[in-house]
C-alpha cells in the first residue's frame, strides 16, 4: 500500500515535470482493494485493469522501475513505452491490462476464466485452479458488458472475480446520479452468484472478503461480485482541476485514509513499531527514486519499433524486402514510398 501510494505522488510530479504524457489516472486512497485482493493471489492468476492500473501491476508483482519506464514511454517499461498509463501489461506477471474505455477489460478477464475452465475440465489439467480478477469502476456498472459478462461467467460457473472499485465519481458524475440503484452488489445475486459489499478503505476487511470470494471461484463453485466502496483522493486524472466534488465529502474519506488506519492498527496490535514503519517507508522511497532514475536513463523506442506488435506477420507490411523496416526509409515519412 505504501508503494502504492509513494508510486503515485512521485507520478505527479513526474507528470508536471514533463516526463509523462497524456491522461495519467492515479490511484491514491484506493490502495486497500488492489492489496486486499491481489496479494491472495499466485503467479499463474490473472487481473485485468482498468486506465487506473499503475498500482495493480505493482501489486501483481511487476517492477516498480518497468511501470516506471512504462510511464516515462522507454523501452525498458513492460510494454517497451507503447502502452503508457492505461495500457500496463505483463504476460511474465499474469496482468492483461491496462483498458482505457470503460468496460473493455470485463469481457477480456471473463476469457481469461474461461480459458482456465477449458484447461481444467476439458484439457485435463487438473492442477489448473487459476483464478481472474476484473477490476472496474462503478461508472462501468450501467454498461450492457458488465451484465453480459455477469450472466456469462455465473451460467459456465468461472473462476472469476468482479472487482468493483464504487469510489462514488465516475469522472464528474456521482454515481447516485447515474444509476436507479447505487447498491451495485445486489446485481450478483440477480445472476444467481453471490453479492458482496465491503469497506473498500479497510484493507483488513477486504482481504476477508477478497480471501472467501477468490477461494470460491478456485474451488470451481463460480464468480462473486465484490463492491467496495473507496475514493480517490485526487482528481479523475492529473488533467482534472477536482472542482466538482464537495470539500466536506473529500476531507470525510481522507480521514478514513486506508494506509494511517492500517499503521494504527498495526501499532496498537503490536504488530509493529512506528520505527520500523518508518523504515519501511524509507525504504519504499528509495525503491521509487530507484524507479525513476532507470526510466529517466532508459533509451527511447527507435522509430522502427512503431510498426511491431500492430500485425500477427509484420513482413505484410511492416518489413521490405531488404529485411529493413519500412518506416526506416525517410521516404515512409514524406509519403513517397511504395508499400
Amino acid at each position: 500500500m505504501i508503494l502504492g501510494r509513494a508510486f503515485e505522488d512521485m507520478c505527479a510530479q513526474m507528470y508536471y515535470r514533463g516526463k509523462m504524457f497524456g491522461f495519467v489516472h492515479l490511484y491514491n486512497g484506493q490502495e486497500a482493494v488492489s492489496t486486499g485482493f491481489i496479494k491472495l493471489l499466485k503467479r499463474e492468476d490473472s487481473v485485468v485493469s482498468t486506465y487506473r492500473d499503475h498500482v495493480h501491476a505493482l501489486s501483481k508483482g511487476v517492477p516498480a522501475r518497468a511501470v516506471m519506464s512504462e510511464l516515462f514511454g522507454k523501452t525498458t517499461g513492460c510494454c517497451r513505452g507503447q502502452g503508457g498509463s492505461m495500457h500496463m501489461f505483463s504476460k511474465e506477471h499474469n496482468l492483461i491490462g491496462g483498458f482505457a474505455f470503460i468496460g473493455e477489460g470485463i469481457p477480456v478477464a471473463t476469457g481469461a476464466a474461461f480459458s482456465s475452465k477449458y484447461r481444467r475440465e476439458v484439457l485435463k489439467e487438473a492442477d489448473c485452479d487459476h483464478v481472474t480478477l476484473a477490476f472496474f469502476g462503478d461508472g462501468t456498472c450501467n454498461n450492457g458488458q458488465f451484465f453480459e459478462c455477469l450472466n456469462m461467467a455465473a451460467l459456465w460457473k468461472l473462476p472469476i472475480v468482479f472487482v468493483v472499485e464504487n469510489n462514488l465519481w465516475a469522472i464528474g458524475m456521482s454515481h447516485v446520479r447515474a444509476t436507479s440503484d447505487p447498491e451495485i452488489w445486489k446485481k450478483g445475486p440477480a445472476f444467481g452468484m453471490p453479492g458482496v459489499h465491503v469497506d473498500g478503505m479497510d484493507v483488513l476487511k477486504v482481504r476477508e472478503v477478497a480471501k472467501e470470494a477468490i477461494g470460491r471461484a478456485r474451488r470451481g463453485e463460480g464468480p462473486t461480485l465484490v463492491e467496495c466502496e473507496t475514493y480517490r483522493f485526487r482528481g479523475h486524472s492529473l488533467a482534472d482541476p477536482d472542482e466538482l466534488r464537495d470539500p466536506a465529502e473529500k476531507a470525510r474519506y481522507a480521514a478514513r485514509d486506508p494506509i494511517a488506519a492500517l499503521k494504527k492498527y498495526m501499532i496498537e496490535n503490536s504488530l509493529a513499531s512506528e520505527a520500523e514503519l518508518k523504515a519501511i517507508e524509507k525504504k519504499i522511497d528509495e525503491v521509487v527514486e530507484e524507479a525513476v532514475e532507470f526510466a529517466d536513463e532508459s533509451p527511447h523506442p527507435s522509430r522502427s519499433q512503431l510498426l511491431e506488435n500492430v500485425f500477427a506477420d509484420p513482413k505484410g507490411f511492416g518489413i521490405g524486402p531488404d529485411g529493413r523496416y519500412r518506416c526506416e526509409d525517410p521516404k515512409f515519412t514524406e509519403g513517397t514510398a511504395r508499400v
